[in-house]
């Protein structure tokens, strides 16, 4: 009901100049795209030479900030003046999937020559499945990798970053031993979710359990992943610490205050423009280490979807197949720094011959999506809440699962109700969910 009421007081809000032709008064078409933040700006340069391709279509590009994307996309869903095709966020997905708000895409990937399915790493390409239907195209990729001091650990004895939990923690344990009582071996931000949620699918656990109706924190797979977690804080391995109290990141780990870090794609930029010229070849990127072997990432970034309202469904793919080529790809990385979702793409020097990049690479074989369902990033940001809790030692571990199961089956209620109600009307489970809040576009 809450949902129902929010999305009537958009229509009600809706200013006028929403509402599009496909048209143009010279005869030719207008289709339009929208595209966020930094993506939004870069995207130009390849949309003029789609429209070199296709005379007479003039690509409407509307570039929008990611803080204001999630109430524009639904705003103009509930207004039906969606546009023709969007950047999407991965974990937005499953919400505008359930408002039926998107095409699905696999009559039109099996048609194409374009978009094979084989080229793209199969743990991002799951992101834009919803109830075994495609909703979006991966555009680009994003994940984490460990990004580490190599003359660190080597001088702790270990060549490499060790496969395995076990491994990495005597790792960490032998850098602990040659540290201060302010340097720790690993930084893992107490308000982020992102590291107990891989460290959790690297386990094995689904998450959420019974179909997306339960929490299933309580599961034996993820309670002993978040005793993992825990147990580096506890263990002074890490400090308990949001990231807003690191003054300077990049300075504390040129100080070797911090000796690796779990980040994204975007920081090889940002350590490389950062770091002193006399840190090079003192740090490297390396896939996370799993419970018996290398392991799972999170599966992010951000696809192009077509909705279902599109004026000109047809050019809405042909731009989506446009930007899906390898050599665009290829561009899009060299203005962007975001990494490719094309496999073919990473064969480029741009990419092969980038050391820190080919840790994303690898691991980008083995990445998992968060759970498929719209509310999934409230769930996140309660999750985020309770790890803190248990780091901190203010609840015990099982508390603090227990707790968070509780809230998430609350918060889960109506979607279970939604679910047994399709199930006696013999719907099918087409567009499960519900409208979330979603707060992060899933970029990083």
């Amino acid at each position: 009901m809450r949902a129902r009421l929010r999305l009537l007081a958009l229509l009600a809000a809706l200013p006028a100049s929403l509402s599009c032709a496909g048209g143009r008064g010279d005869g030719g078409v207008t289709l339009r795209f929208w595209a966020m933040g930094a993506e939004g700006e870069k995207v130009q340069a390849l949309v003029a030479d789609f429209e070199r391709e296709h005379p007479g279509v003039k690509v409407e590009l509307q570039q929008i900030p990611w803080t204001a994307a999630h109430e524009k996309l639904l705003t103009a869903h509930v207004g039906g003046s969606t546009p023709d095709v969007a950047q999407l966020g991965n974990t937005w997905v499953p919400e505008f999937a359930a408002l039926d708000a998107l095409a699905p895409l696999d009559a039109r990937v099996r048609g194409s020559s374009t978009v094979p399915p084989a080229s793209y790493f199969p743990g991002i390409w799951d992101t834009n499945v919803v109830d075994g239907v495609l909703y979006g195209i991966p555009w680009y990729v994003d994940t984490r990798v460990l990004f580490y001091r190599s003359d660190l650990l080597k001088a702790a004895g270990f060549d490499s970053v060790p496969s395995t939990w076990a491994g990495w923690t005597a790792a960490m344990r032998a850098m602990k031993a040659r540290m201060g009582p302010r340097q720790y071996p690993v930084l893992l931000p107490t308000n982020e979710w992102t590291y107990p949620v891989a460290f959790g699918l690297q386990a094995g656990s689904p998450l959420l359990r019974d179909g997306g109706r339960y929490g299933g924190f309580r599961d034996p797979r993820f309670r002993h992943a978040f005793e993992f977690y825990v147990g580096l804080f506890h263990q002074g391995l890490a400090p308990a610490e949001a990231n807003t109290q690191i003054s300077n990141l990049y300075q504390e780990f040129e100080r070797g205050n911090i000796a690796m870090y779990i980040t994204g794609p975007w920081n090889i930029g940002e350590f490389t423009r950062r770091l002193p010229p006399a840190m090079e070849g003192r740090w490297a990127t390396a896939p996370l280490p799993g419970p018996d072997g290398p392991g799972l990432s999170l599966a992010g970034g951000a696809s192009l979807v077509v909705f279902r309202g599109a004026k000109q469904p047809a050019l809405a793919w042909a731009l989506v197949e446009f930007l899906s080529r390898p050599a665009n790809q290829v561009r899009f990385y060299t203005q962007t720094g975001d990494l490719p979702a094309r496999r073919e793409a990473w064969a480029d020097t741009a990419l092969a011959d980038n050391r820190y990049a080919q840790a994303f690479r690898r691991q980008l074989e083995r990445v998992a999506a968060t759970p498929k369902v719209p509310e999934w990033e409230q769930i996140a940001v309660r999750l985020q809440d309770y790890s803190e809790k248990a780091v901190r030692n203010t609840q015990t571990v099982d508390e603090a699962l227990a707790s968070l199961d509780h809230d998430v089956d609350g918060m889960l209620e109506k979607r279970r109700w939604l679910l047994a109600r399709r199930a006696s009307q013999g719907t099918g489970n087409r567009g499960q969910g519900t409208a979330g809040n979603g707060n992060a576009g899933g970029r990083r």
